[in-house]
């Protein structure tokens, strides 16, 4: 079963819950995709490598 629980607020790409698990992140009070929260999981890597 596929579920729409929202819109990534990056890209708005919709957002789903399937068979059970939900295939995004909420962070900050943020729907994101998990291509977004990757992206914005290694600009933030390397602002802290390069700090």
């Amino acid at each position: 079963m596929r579920e729409l629980i929202g819109t990534c607020t990056s890209c708005g790409k919709n957002v789903y819950c399937e068979s059970g698990f939900f295939d995004g992140v909420q962070e900050n009070g943020k729907l994101l995709c998990n291509e977004c929260a990757d992206k914005e999981m290694e600009n933030k890597a390397y602002s802290i490598q390069k700090g």
